[in-house]
């Protein structure tokens, strides 16, 4: 299948791709679509996480996120961005990652900053 024939069947309208995950551990690589909706106001994370949510999305991984700065930078403004991965020792804190540099850092969950939201896309083995 091309590329071309790949987006036409898999994106939804406004959905921009923005590349391959690889698995790791035996988990399937999956595709991820930048979905189009922006929330108008910084949130909270977990006003972050419920709105993507909304949008029948989610926030991309510290993975994901270095991905989208890799290869659709100029769909995000120069902010900080949330993650969906907590970190493991703060329960207070999560990833997020600033779309101006790529530098990625934890911050705790109470702030308030963007949020974009992502579609994976598995495909069948």
């Amino acid at each position: 299948m091309s590329k071309a024939q790949f987006l036409a069947e898999n994106l939804k309208p406004n959905e921009i791709y923005a590349g391959l995950i690889l698995g790791k551990d035996g988990e399937l690589d999956y595709h991820l679509a930048l979905l189009p909706s922006k929330p108008n106001k910084n949130m909270a994370w977990s006003d972050a996480m419920d709105w993507a949510k909304s949008v029948d999305g989610d926030l991309p991984t510290r993975n994901e996120q270095s991905l989208l700065f890799a290869n659709c930078k100029e769909h995000f403004d120069s902010a900080w961005y949330w993650s969906n991965t907590q970190t493991a020792h703060y329960t207070d804190y999560a990833w997020m990652q600033y779309f101006d540099d790529g530098f990625q850092d934890i911050l705790h969950k109470s702030y308030e900053y963007r949020a974009r939201a992502v579609r994976r896309i598995y495909l069948e083995e």
